[in-house]
């Protein structure tokens, strides 16, 4: 992709947004579905972590294919296993075949996405990389708004919105075949090819910018508590379905809204910056929101000013990732950044039900503050390793 033209990008960027469609479609409607069906709400989110298990447990053996084969080559196969399972799910209504099916999806979406971010991020020039990086986060962030959109076929047929998916992704995975295939450096990468050497530059990779994957495990924490409890939490709190349905997406679309504004301020003014400034942001925002908790419109202007802080944090962290790690150790890089976000993710749920459950109302909010306060100070404290620092660990 090095030199290669603007349409290697756009079907790079157009491809995840197909995969943004797929998950934002895949979650509430496999909860609808099981809701009707009469299945438990612990069973259904128990369901629900299949992807992110996926991505945990795929994670350490996707460097070594990428290095050996290039992107092109992964991000078919990821590609290939999402549009597969999704045409699988109407053949056999199980929790347990569900279950696998949602597995391999986490599998072959990260594989997506890990060989799109670390190609992008690593043909991408430090002065364009927000604004790189900023588009693929749009592309995924439109993807997952008009997701849910699907979930209404399910009132003509419980197998249209599956099909239409699969139907979506093939296609997307068609234009992939037009890309000429490319890999990443490998100069000074060790051994490049083996697993182990994958563990050890995981090492590297947070002994140099650790602090680059507290973004976007805090993402992964916000999204996921936010679409699993805020619901539960407004509904105890007196507002209805109707209000809930509203609140939630102000959050998608402000950060939709500010993901491309804030890439090309974070190549203006430094990743680091921007970063410090949508974490404080967030944090008052949040509170505002706890304050306002009671009431609609109050936390649809917080939300909505919370999106358009937040929502770009996964994108700029993996931006400030790739500026502070050599070019060898991208790959090892996109692959830590998703595996904070799944950590992330999967907290997210369970500490935010544990604050429903056993505290008042506004706490959720004010813990979602806590953590976004804790990255500002993480980001505020530790600056950006000199370049003899990041050469020398690389080694």
């Amino acid at each position: 992709m090095k030199n290669s033209p603007p349409a290697h990008f756009w079907i790079l960027v157009s491809t995840v947004g197909i995969s943004g469609i797929s998950q934002g479609m895949l979650l509430p409607l496999i909860a609808i579905i099981f809701e009707q069906d009469g299945l438990s709400s612990s069973l259904n989110g128990i369901n629900a972590t299949a992807l992110y298990i996926g991505i945990l447990l795929a994670s350490p053996f996707m460097e070594a294919p990428l290095r050996r084969f290039g992107y092109k080559p992964i991000i078919l196969a990821g590609g290939l296993s999402v549009a597969v399972a999704l045409a699988l799910f109407p053949v056999w209504k199980s929790f347990w075949f569900w279950f696998m099916l949602r597995f391999l999806i986490g599998i072959g979406d990260h594989m997506l996405h890990f060989g799109a971010q670390t190609w992008i991020t690593a043909a991408s020039p430090e002065n364009r990389r927000g604004r790189n990086v900023s588009l693929y986060g749009l592309f995924f962030g439109i993807g997952f708004a008009v997701g849910p959109l699907l979930t209404r076929l399910v009132e003509i047929n419980e197998a249209l919105p599956f099909i239409v998916s699969s139907v979506l992704s093939m296609i997307s995975w068609l234009f992939v075949w037009l890309l000429r295939n490319d890999s990443p450096d490998t100069e000074g990468a060790g051994s490049a090819g083996s697993y182990l050497g994958t563990f050890s530059r995981f090492g590297k990779v947070l002994k140099i910018a650790w602090v680059s994957l507290l973004p976007p495990l805090g993402y992964g924490f916000l999204e996921a508590s936010l679409n699993g409890n805020f619901p539960v939490l407004a509904l105890r709190n007196g507002l209805d379905i109707s209000s809930v349905s509203i609140i939630l997406p102000a959050f998608s679309i402000g950060g939709i809204l500010f993901q491309f504004p804030l890439g090309m301020l974070s190549d203006k003014f430094g990743r680091r910056n921007v970063l410090m400034g949508i974490m404080l942001s967030g944090f008052i925002f949040f509170i505002a929101a706890g304050i306002f908790h009671k009431t609609a419109l109050g936390l649809l202007i917080c939300f909505f000013l919370a999106g358009m802080a937040v929502g770009t944090t996964f994108s700029l962290g993996i931006s400030y990732m790739a500026d502070l790690l050599p070019k060898q150790l991208l790959p090892a890089g996109n692959l830590m950044c998703g595996i904070f976000f799944s950590f992330g993710s999967m907290s997210g749920p369970f500490i935010g039900g544990l604050a429903i459950q056993y505290t008042e109302g506004a706490t959720f909010f004010y813990m979602i503050s806590v953590l976004l306060l804790i990255i500002f100070a993480c980001l505020y404290f530790v600056k950006q390793p000199g370049s003899s620092l990041t050469k020398e660990s690389a080694r």
